[in-house]
């Protein structure tokens, strides 16, 4: 039940900020808000301000919100409003950045976790250099050293070690890896390693190589700033990576995470306060790059229509639009289904 209440908390902190994103953006332009709601389902409470039209409310179930604006995509037939007060009738700039202000928000809320992370506990160097080696390991017969830096691992460029562990967890047929390292001297050099394989009672293969990052930790300002930065940009890469080779089919759906893999990693973390603002960090950087995607029903793809208004000189027929999103949202749906599915037999494996 704990694990379920901190899920909730920490989706519904990601969404709320992200919907007040395009809130604050939205009144910036003049657009008519309807409603700003904290929460979703019966409204439990509600009100509204002084020579301000739009209606305030908290509803029952704290799983995020939503910002109603009027007109997002066509006018609705309000006669009260003017139609300078329409989402769908701002010039194109205007409507980027309305839509653009939810991600923008996210990312700025993992950046400052982030930087409380590095304050707090401390923050090692993000970069792909080798910080510690272990005796006898697979990356210390092959001659990698502490302080060489992984450059590329099976054609994977690694700058960070989020990349390095995408690029291991892109497992090949052998299971030998090719490493290009760069030495202290600026030599390059390349080593092919195969990593002992360990396997728990279910069957579940562990690779072993033997080497890790420096764990020494550093509370400064400037380190913590530059922690967030750094892993902002890792993680966002890291990203990129993995929806490329979802696209090209080197990897399979079996790699991504529903509502129950996300309980389950909840579950992991909730013992730490630590791993909780690191997890809730790296959550809002996941919502923001997946709907800044040009995919239907996401901000990316109504960014998209936006661009092609731009070029084209006039707004995309609302018809079309709404029918690029309905289908997107379905695709969207049943990708959903298949991803929960999988979680759901990794639980019973």
């Amino acid at each position: 039940m704990l694990t379920l209440i901190i899920l909730i908390i920490m989706l519904g902190i990601l969404i709320f900020v992200h919907e007040f994103g395009h809130f604050l953006v939205a009144k910036k332009c003049g657009v008519h808000v309807e409603e700003f709601s904290l929460g979703m389902g019966p409204i439990i409470f509600k009100w509204k301000r002084k020579k301000d039209p739009t209606l305030y409310s908290i509803r029952l179930l704290p799983i995020g919100g939503f910002c109603a604006m009027a007109g997002e995509v066509m006018e609705d037939g309000n006669k009260k409003l003017s139609k300078d007060k329409y989402m769908c009738n701002k010039k194109p700039y205007q409507k980027f950045l309305i839509l653009v202000a939810g991600v923008t928000m996210n990312f700025i809320l993992a950046i400052v976790l982030l930087t409380l992370q590095g304050l707090i506990w401390g923050s090692n160097n993000q970069l792909s250099y080798v910080g510690l080696v272990t005796e006898n390991s697979p990356i210390e017969e092959a001659g990698i050293e502490v302080g060489d830096r992984i450059v590329s691992i099976n054609g994977v460029k690694t700058q960070t070690w989020d990349k390095i562990q995408v690029a291991i967890a892109l497992k090949n047929k052998d299971k030998s890896y090719e490493f290009v390292v760069k030495k202290d001297d600026g030599t390059t050099k390349k080593y092919e390693i195969t990593p002992k394989v360990t396997k728990d009672a279910d069957g579940n293969e562990t690779f072993l190589f033997g080497f890790g990052a420096d764990q020494k930790l550093n509370k400064s300002f400037i380190s913590s700033i530059k922690y967030a930065f750094v892993k902002f940009w890792s993680i966002i890469t890291s990203m990129a990576l993995i929806i490329g080779k979802l696209i090209t089919g080197k990897l399979s759906l079996d790699s991504l995470a529903g509502p129950v893999g996300m309980y389950t990693v909840v579950g992991t973390a909730k013992t730490s306060i630590q791993s909780i603002l690191y997890l809730t960090a790296y959550l809002s950087v996941n919502l923001g790059f997946v709907n800044i995607l040009p995919f239907p029903a996401f901000d990316g793809g109504r960014i998209l229509f936006v661009i092609i208004e731009k070029i084209k000189g006039s707004p995309v027929k609302p018809e079309v639009e709404n029918w690029f999103h309905t289908i997107g949202f379905i695709l969207l749906m049943l990708l959903m289904v298949v991803v929960t599915y999988h979680d759901i037999l990794r639980l019973f494996k």
